[in-house]
């Protein structure tokens, strides 16, 4: 008797556990483990825009939800920020195809974002952000899930150095300041970008590359953020360095605070001079 053809959504979903094992599945896993990233009885907003990391990320979490050793809720939340009516579709299309029972809601986030004299990128961010925690919350969720990967902490940490003057990244979970009870996770911490990219041509899909009414305006299309410039400098930096990413990344888990001149931990500052004549020599490894 021949075997019955799988559906796409099912060869999507082979493709994560088994050609895709090790750079997708054990990564995602890997994190989950690490970082304590879900717990028995959670109810977690998966947040989709429309883009390959946060499809993605819906497809590990039906994964893990399936096959783990854990269980738990989920709900595939998706916002609507004033899409054109192409690119909407186009999410409603990727859903159907990857069977993600999405739950949409509108807001008119672009018109306002685009209508300040602010950067309209960052007033974009900080509200969706709120609308995410908002609508998961009245939905009875205890957590949210973001698609950012292992290239998104790598460029955040240098954006941070070349254009705040501080050394800050993007930690892969955080309670949230203005909900309470509600906290923040990044299931795909620790894959890289490149292998999202692989996984996508793999299948033949295709999402949405950048959806933002504000970039649509612009003169080349698609802005030129600090972001894509740092993309560019890793690239560049990786001719010479292959390793560069996961060197970039483990740093931020080894971070040697005792070669720090100064530092700030929540919100109080501290320098080197407060213990420097307590402690001796060989306390600081020296």
């Amino acid at each position: 008797m021949a075997k019955k053809a799988l559906e796409p959504y099912q060869q999507v979903e082979r493709s994560i556990i088994t050609k895709y094992r090790k750079t997708l599945w054990h990564p995602f896993v890997m994190a989950l483990d690490e970082y304590d990233l879900i717990h028995e009885g959670d109810k977690i907003a998966v947040c989709i825009s429309g883009g390959k990391d946060s499809f993605l990320m819906a497809k590990l979490m039906q994964e893990i939800q399936a096959h783990g050793n854990k269980q738990f809720d989920l709900v595939y939340l998706c916002m609507d920020p004033g899409y054109a009516p192409q690119n909407r579709k186009k999410i409603e299309e990727n859903a159907e195809l990857l069977h993600i029972p999405m739950t949409y809601f509108e807001t008119d986030i672009f018109d306002i974002a685009n209508g300040t004299d602010r950067n309209p990128c960052y007033l974009c961010a900080k509200m969706r952000r709120g609308w995410l925690y908002k609508t998961a919350k009245s939905l009875g969720c205890g957590k949210i899930a973001l698609g950012h990967h292992m290239d998104d902490v790598n460029e955040t940490t240098l954006m941070s150095m070349f254009y705040s003057s501080e050394l800050r990244t993007m930690p892969p979970k955080l309670h949230s300041l203005h909900y309470e009870g509600m906290e923040l996770i990044r299931p795909m911490y620790r894959i890289r970008e490149e292998n999202i990219i692989a996984w996508a041509n793999y299948n033949n899909l295709t999402f949405l590359q950048c959806a933002c009414r504000f970039t649509e305006n612009t003169e080349r299309g698609v802005a030129e953020s600090k972001r894509q410039e740092m993309k560019r400098l890793i690239r560049e930096l990786r001719k010479e360095n292959p390793n560069l990413e996961r060197s970039l990344f483990n740093s931020v888990h080894n971070v040697c605070l005792d070669t720090f001149p100064g530092y700030n931990y929540r919100d109080e500052e501290h320098s080197f001079l407060d213990d420097y004549d307590i402690l001796k020599p060989s306390d600081r490894g020296e």
